[in-house]
């Protein structure tokens, strides 16, 4: 029995679907172990990784944490380096290892491509938090001198 490695499943969807970077799957990947571990860790020590479903939800703010983390002020470029312009995307993505990942992925009846439509703005995402904070609050109103 021949089996699937991870690499693989990426070489057939980057074939089939050119939108994403083979880079970007190996992203949503890495993400979502770090999310899963996040999420899990203090209510079900040691639980399965089969066992530690996340919301689309959950992973979209583990892939923004995560990318904050991996690629610091460079996040929002290098996730269009990888064809990621929205939450969406990373619904495609995941739905792409979902469909092609021969059981490696797994999904419950109520998850859909759908959970990952009200994410968040990417430019707030992942830009603001390195930006000083004058350029975050917007100027005083001038004074009212009668």
């Amino acid at each position: 029995m021949h089996t699937v490695h991870f690499e693989e499943i990426v070489d057939k969807i980057v074939q089939l679907d050119r939108r994403y970077a083979s880079e970007a799957y190996y992203f949503v990947r890495e993400a979502l172990d770090h999310t899963q571990q996040s999420v899990h860790k203090s209510a079900h020590p040691g639980r399965e990784a089969a066992d530690r479903h996340v919301t689309g939800q959950q992973l979209l703010e583990g892939i923004r944490l995560y990318a904050l983390k991996s690629f610091g002020p460079m996040s929002i470029f290098t996730l269009r380096e990888f064809g990621v312009q929205s939450c969406e995307d990373f619904g495609e993505i995941v739905f792409n290892l979902v469909e092609h990942g021969q059981g490696m992925f797994g999904k419950t009846e109520q998850d859909t491509r759908d959970d990952f439509k009200p994410g968040y703005d990417f430019e707030v995402a992942f830009r603001h938090p390195f930006l000083p904070i004058a350029k975050l609050t917007p100027p005083p109103a001038p004074a009212n001198r009668a």
